[in-house]
């Protein structure tokens, strides 16, 4: 869906009503701009975040939880280190 919309004075951009509620964007509501050609992408914080944790989850499928791998790593740390 396109939009029309305006970059006011000091470089302000009017996001449209119905797209924030569209992408449920609030006032104040961070978000991260990403050059894209000659244009840009607007995406809410959330959704990046969202997009990371997505991408290293399936990277790590089958690896077994990474939390549990650094406990071990640190408890076999600790032993080493008891005279």
């Amino acid at each position: 869906m396109h939009y029309n919309t305006k970059i006011t004075r000091g470089g302000r951009l009017i996001v449209p009503a119905k797209l924030r509620r569209d992408l449920d964007l609030k006032d104040g509501e961070n978000v991260v701009v990403q050059a894209q050609g000659r244009g840009f992408q607007v995406i809410p914080v959330r959704e990046s975040i969202r997009r990371a944790q997505d991408l290293v989850s399936s990277r790590l499928k089958g690896r077994g939880s990474l939390v549990d791998e650094l406990i071990a790593e640190r408890r076999k740390e600790a032993a080493e280190e008891l005279p």
